[in-house]
């Protein structure tokens, strides 16, 4: 199974945090799965690091994400072209263009985000 990780997804991975639930961490264990870390989210972690929203290493993050084996994945032509026609259910451009993204690659998009659920998408909460 392919899985997307949403920016909270993966830093509460990388924290042990208990807000991820015993499913998503199982799936996300999982040696049979493929877990993506979209460029974007690292995107999202270094802007919210500059406005002093979080307070996170960048490069040990990167670290982390190669350690545990994640797949990383860039912006490429398709998500933007999925992107440019997803409805506008809320206003984060950011988780807009993860959603695009796990759509173009038929990706389950692993999201504690209710507005998730508005979209067309494969999803699952992560406090699951």
């Amino acid at each position: 199974m392919k899985l997307l990780l949403d920016t909270h997804t993966l830093l509460w991975w990388l924290v042990d945090d208990p807000r991820l639930g015993p499913k998503a961490r199982g799936l996300m264990a999982d040696p049979g799965n493929d877990v993506i870390v979209s460029t974007v989210s690292l995107w999202e972690i270094v802007l919210k690091a500059r406005i002093g929203k979080l307070n996170a290493d960048f490069d040990e993050i990167i670290r982390e994400v190669e350690r545990e084996g994640f797949s990383r994945l860039g912006i490429h032509d398709r998500h933007l072209q999925i992107l440019q026609n997803l409805p506008m259910h809320h206003r984060d451009p950011l988780d807009h263009l993860l959603i695009a993204q796990a759509i173009a690659e038929a990706a389950v998009f692993l999201s504690a985000d209710r507005d998730v659920k508005q979209y067309q998408v494969q999803s699952l909460g992560c406090a699951e």
